[in-house]
């Protein structure tokens, strides 16, 4: 029999890989579905790409490569057999154990048993060779598939990849001496003991001094307190107050100038009353700051915690798993799902996806937004238990919820290169959406792009103050963003009343009062929502000087699908996200049409059309050396926040000052695009300019516009893998303004050559009303019979009716929980995590985002 294994497998041992390190073994999902081990069919892993696949797919893998030779794994799980007296036997210990999986059931191992069956199939014909046989198979095979077999998760490169891990445990950790001083710190009433910061606090953990820091938002942070008591001290570390949880704190080392782990964190704190361990927790998990009264009626609202909800199951009622802090996908990925276009554009098209992946279909966008979208829309991970199981639900008094389906190969694409999404922590759903909507684009090239139903039109009408000249520019859009205006409260006198009771309570150390949420019109959103706003350092072409400036948006064109966000965070003064307690009316219908733009109105006057000079220091002109030049004008909270994440200061100073002061997210993807520089770290050397003078600015002039992009922006872009003449070309149309370049780019996958775009644009206005660049191949101004009536924005009446919103619990973005409800013939559905079920109370008032589609009717 060795003798006729061996045979049979010597036409295909050149096809047998054995993994090497790097090699990602995915036995545990399919590649196109989510079929696992514990499927009916179980899942058959590649011995040459390692990839796996369902009973469905293998064969098209097969046709596709050629590759005969696969391990088919298969779980089988079933309930313990009960004792006489009436528990659980012990689990089984065998050789039959020995798949090291992560699959989709959460097994309790009091209650189930498992048996692990591995064997090789060779197609086309089947053929089957059970496992393990060692001395019937030859040794290549034999290491191969025990290598396969003991293969570590394909995710977990990525976890030790992410953000938080970077984070290095302190050389003074476990050597750390605490003073036996006495000092007690209160749960509440914190302040600088130096100064009156109630802000950015910082707990020295050897002598439990309390003092403010100054690493943030331009030193209003703090006055730089806990830092001087080190150079006076020498204590190395320090614990950030109201980051304290049960699984952790932020701690700092000022001798290692970064921040650092502390695994005897819970030991240091105890010893000045701080049990962390014992700390509250909400019943989600889910921990709440030490020092605010957690909102437990928050959770309990939102989740219609309380309330015997019914399971539905089927196609689009499949849950998704929370993956450590994923809900902020998992709820955005339901919502996408439910809208026809996305479900057209990728479960529509699934076999010509999936019959034109690439050979490594887990690093296809289009083919990983289909497994989901067929996961989520087939119904085949949600359906309903079996009568005997129901009837046994009945007995046992307990209802077991759905399974619902793992995104983890989702997951790991869409957020692969994203510092924040990559890591575990919770994220904005917002924030997530506008990266899946950037994703979709520019995977979008020759095909449908389903986005487009977000896609519109915002008129900005600019006046100076002065002058009464105005300026009207488009730009695109994805989401109405809506202010929270607090002085609008119709419960005003209660909130105020409850501030006092809450300072009151701070000052003598007492137990905050239960909070008052205010309740906020929705009207008076919307109103906020179309006041002017100042135009900081607004440069006037009338004056030709910078004067006082007003903007007003309105819509040029109304989507399809109206997303509407509430403006719950805002930024604290120590950099945190913090979150408003509000609650608004938000209507089942919404009539925008008074906020449709009007463009130039009779009587108005235009601002001219002219660019602002270039100002250049008197001593830069007549300079021979970059090190005489003047310091140029750099953001330094920016350059703060880039440096508190342990980039070196003159680096951070370089990020940002190339990227135009545009904020330390911009700043940020610079410094990971330069950092293997070796000049990374070097001070920051402004490059000369000599132009001998000046564009006279009475005169208008377009050889700015004409002139080359600057290099520093050039680069930018490049470094985020777009072609040169692409970046040029987006450049080029949107007056070197890089926010707005990125923009163009992503809606503009199709662009010209490089000869195309030096031409394109050299009648380019130097204005936003530059738009039609980035909305249609053409070099003529926007006219709104030409671009609203092209597919990229489909415009037309602005009433709508909510199908969809998203909530969020928790205090931060960075913490909490997320959960969805969605319209479904009639009904609302709430989708918490994997359990769908029938809503009864949708707490529309409590919501952060909300989606709404055009009425038909209109």
């Amino acid at each position: 029999m060795a003798t006729d294994l061996g045979e049979l497998l010597v036409p295909y041992m050149p096809t047998i890989r054995v993994p090497r390190t790097g090699d990602r073994v995915f036995k545990s999902e399919c590649a196109f579905s989510y079929d696992s081990p514990e499927s009916e069919g179980g899942l058959y892993v590649c011995l040459n790409s390692f990839l796996g696949f369902g009973r469905e797919h293998v064969e098209r893998h097969y046709r596709k490569t050629g590759q005969s030779v696969y391990m088919h794994l298969k779980r089988h799980v079933k309930e313990k057999a009960t004792g006489a007296a009436g528990g659980a036997l012990p689990r089984r210990r065998n050789g039959k154990v020995f798949l090291d999986l992560e699959l989709n059931r959460d097994f309790n191992g009091d209650d189930y048993e498992y048996e692990d069956e591995a064997k090789l199939v060779i197609f086309p014909d089947h053929f089957e060779i059970p496992l393990p046989n060692i001395e019937e198979l030859p040794a290549l095979v034999t290491i191969a598939c025990d290598a396969v077999l003991n293969a570590p998760s394909p995710y977990k490169k990525q976890e030790s990849d992410s953000w938080e891990e970077e984070i290095q445990v302190s050389k003074h950790a476990r050597s750390l001496r605490q003073q036996e001083n006495g000092v007690r710190i209160p749960p509440s009433g914190w302040k600088c003991a130096k100064c009156e910061m109630r802000e950015n606090l910082w707990l020295n953990l050897t002598d439990g001094s309390v003092l403010c820091g100054k690493w943030f938002f331009d030193g209003s942070g703090g006055n730089g307190h806990a830092l001087e008591h080190y150079k006076k001290t020498n204590f190395p570390l320090a614990v950030k107050l109201d980051t304290i949880t049960p699984d952790g704190a932020d701690v700092y080392s000022f001798d290692e100038e970064e921040a650092v782990l502390d695994p005897h964190i819970s030991e240091h704190l105890l010893h000045f009353g701080i049990d962390m361990l014992q700390m509250q927790r909400t019943e989600n998990g889910h921990h709440t700051d030490n020092h605010v009264q957690p909102r437990v009626s928050d959770w309990e609202v939102i989740q219609e915690a309380g309330l015997k909800l019914k399971p539905v199951y089927g196609s689009g009622y499949t849950g998704i798993k929370n993956l450590a802090n994923s809900c902020y996908l998992s709820t955005t990925m339901q919502v996408l799902f439910s809208i026809p276009e996305f479900q057209r554009a990728y479960v529509g098209n699934l076999q010509r996806i999936f019959d034109y992946s690439p050979l490594d279909p887990t690093q296809d966008f289009n083919t990983q937004m289909a497994k989901l979208g067929h996961g989520l829309l087939s119904g085949q991970y949600s359906k309903p238990p079996m009568k005997s199981e129901l009837i046994e639900q009945v007995v046992k008094e307990e209802h077991k919820q759905q399974r619902g389906i793992s995104p983890k190969m989702f997951k790991a694409l869409v957020s692969k290169g994203h510092p924040e999404f990559s890591s575990n922590r919770q994220q904005d759903a917002h924030e997530f959406l506008l990266h899946l909507i950037n994703l979709v684009e520019r995977n979008s090239s020759g095909s449908e792009n389903p986005s487009d139903v977000f896609r519109f039109l915002v008129e900005e009408r600019v006046q100076c103050c002065q002058t009464q000249k105005v300026r009207y520019s488009q730009r695109v859009d994805y989401l109405m963003q809506l202010p929270v205006p607090l002085e609008a409260a119709s419960n005003r006198e209660e909130l105020i009343a409850y501030e006092s009771k809450r300072k009151e309570a701070e000052e003598n150390m007492r137990p905050p009062p239960e909070p008052v949420r205010a309740r906020i019109p929705f009207t008076a959103c919307l109103q906020a929502f179309t006041e002017p706003d100042n135009v900081p350092d607004f440069w006037s072409s009338a004056l030709q000087a910078k004067s006082a400036g007003v903007k007003t948006s309105r819509f040029a064109s109304f989507p399809e699908y109206m997303v509407m966000q509430i403006k719950k965070f805002s930024f604290g003064v120590d950099w945190v996200p913090k979150k408003l307690d509000v609650s608004v009316d938000v209507p089942d219908f919404l009539d925008l049409n008074r906020l449709r733009a009007t463009g130039l109105q009779t009587g108005e006057e235009e601002l001219p059309d002219l660019t602002p000079p270039i100002v250049i220091p008197e001593d830069t002109r007549d300079s021979t050396t970059n090190n005489s030049l003047e310091s140029p004008e750099i953001d330094e909270s920016s350059v703060m926040q880039l440096a508190e994440m342990g980039f070196p200061l003159e680096a951070c100073r370089k990020a940002v000052y190339y990227t135009g002061n545009m904020g330390a997210e911009m700043a940020f993807n610079w410094i990971i695009a330069h950092m293997e520089e070796p000049d990374f770290a070097e001070p920051l050397a402004v490059p000369t300019y000599m132009e001998p003078d000046l564009p006279s600015p009475s005169l208008p002039t377009t050889s700015a516009l004409d002139n080359h992009p600057p290099e520093e922006s050039i680069s930018i872009l490049t470094s985020m893998g777009f072609p040169r003449h692409h970046t040029i070309q987006a450049l080029k149309a949107t007056s070197n303004n890089l926010e707005r370049a990125l923009d163009w780019i992503f809606t503009h996958p199709d662009c010209e050559d490089e000869s195309e775009a030096m031409s394109d644009t050299a009648d380019t206005e130097a204005n936003d009303n530059s738009f039609s660049n980035a909305n249609a191949h053409s070099d003529s101004s926007l006219s709104p019979d030409q671009d609203l009536s092209s597919p990229r924005v489909r415009d037309g009446p602005g009433r709508y009716e909510l199908f969809a919103f998203i909530s969020h619990m928790g205090a931060s973005t960075m913490s909490g929980h997320y959960v969805c409800h969605i319209k479904k013939e009639g009904r609302w559905l709430i989708y918490n995590d994997h359990k769908v079920c029938l809503s009864e109370r949708p707490p529309k008032d409590l919501g952060y985002m909300y989606f709404y589609r055009r009425l038909s009717s209109c």
